[in-house]
């Protein structure tokens, strides 16, 4: 393959070791992606080597690129695995800084055992080779805004009174809530076929954090495309790499279907 030409904007077929490999050093912007973990997933009976694919990540990713690692851990014999935890200690032995652990909470999730809460989140790791270069924060709604009436004691022991202005937006918090379940993590009704999706709007708004338009956004594990779909909706380019064939179609499909942005 000639990169960039036959990678950018195309989603390959391939084990992403093999297809990395392809991908020059310090290339990649931004990464988001989640990977096949412990026994939640069953995935066409691929064997997904974590700590290989790892290390590729950091080859390939530029000084100030990030990673946005969505992981979660099974329950196997009465303990949680753990695995989240191990993924992200991995990634930090082989340079990555561990910029900011994030919550991905769901409204949809199923029951729980008799002795344990709902489950209801997965982490979102964002992972950083060296400094992020590419930070625009998201904001939300601030709880209280306009102006605030307000008393204080001096060091003298009185107190006197201050207005302040309160801004109407403030930067999110790093708890990110979304709706999931049919035809709400994807409008896509034939992606259903994949048994694992994460809401479009988690993917959007990461790729929005952490990168600029016409940059390159990476998903070495793409499924049924969602990281590539809102690449190009945000006008980023994009390379998707999937191993099933079967879920290679839907990813083209969904990814060909999504209009140009209109910016």
């Amino acid at each position: 393959m000639n990169y960039p030409d036959d990678f950018i904007n195309k989603i390959i077929c391939g084990d992403c070791l093999e297809v990395m490999k392809d991908i020059p050093d310090n290339s990649i912007d931004l990464t988001v992606t989640s990977p096949p973990y412990d026994n939640l997933r069953s995935y066409k009976g691929y064997t997904f080597k974590f700590e290989e694919t790892a290390n590729e990540l950091y080859r390939v990713t530029k000084i100030g690129g990030v990673i946005v690692w969505v992981v979660g851990d099974a329950t196997i014999k009465g303990s949680e695995t753990g695995t989240s935890f191990k993924q992200a200690l991995y990634f930090k032995d082989i340079g990555f800084n561990l910029h900011d652990t994030m919550i991905y909470q769901k409204n949809s999730y199923p029951f729980p055992p008799q002795n344990r809460y709902y489950q209801q989140f997965e982490y979102m790791f964002v992972f950083s080779k060296g400094k992020p270069k590419k930070v625009n924060l998201l904001k939300q709604k601030s709880l209280y805004s306009g102006t605030a009436n307000h008393t204080q004691r001096n060091k003298n022991g009185k107190t006197e009174k201050f207005m302040s202005m309160a801004k109407e937006t403030r930067i999110k918090d790093n708890v990110w809530k979304y709706d999931t379940g049919y035809m709400k993590t994807t409008k896509d009704k034939f992606t259903y076929q994949h048994p694992a999706m994460f809401p479009e709007k988690l993917a959007q708004d990461h790729i929005l954090s952490w990168s600029n338009e016409s940059d390159i956004v990476l998903d070495p594990m793409c499924g049924s495309g969602t990281t590539c779909k809102m690449a190009k909706l945000n006008n980023r380019r994009y390379i998707g790499i999937e191993i099933s064939p079967e879920y290679c179609d839907i990813a083209r499909n969904r990814v060909n279907a999504t209009p140009e942005p209109l910016f």
